[in-house]
């Protein structure tokens, strides 16, 4: 990925118009579920932040990356069992529909897991 992207609307505004409009509704969703997370740029896509990283997501020529890590996987693994995935990433097919919903379930998921990180500290 391009290193001079330096935040999250340069980075979708790169993107093909299909790409670009489920890249901007996953931001939303994610914003929505934690509005006090810092929004940056990590391994060149975009990252959420909360006690540390908490969710990235990036746009492919064929599907969205989304990418809460091996917890966030096992912890939804019959939810996300129809979606390619790996350690700790899931992919959805820009020919299918986005799963919202999982993706904000998933996040929330997230949110806690890295709130009760905080309080172990």
């Amino acid at each position: 990925m391009n290193s001079e992207i330096k935040n999250i609307d340069q980075y979708i505004s790169i993107q093909p118009d299909n790409v670009a409009t489920i890249l901007k509704k996953v931001r939303e969703t994610i914003r929505n579920i934690v509005p006090e997370a810092e929004e940056t740029i990590n391994y060149g896509i975009p990252t959420f932040k909360l006690n540390g990283n908490l969710v990235h997501f990036a746009g492919y020529k064929n599907h969205i990356g989304f990418y809460p890590g091996a917890a966030g996987i096992e912890a939804y693994t019959s939810e996300i069992k129809a979606y390619k995935t790996s350690k700790g990433t899931i992919q959805f097919q820009l020919n299918e529909p986005i799963p919202y919903d999982l993706i904000a379930k998933i996040t929330t998921f997230r949110v806690q897991q890295n709130l009760e990180k905080k309080k172990k500290k």
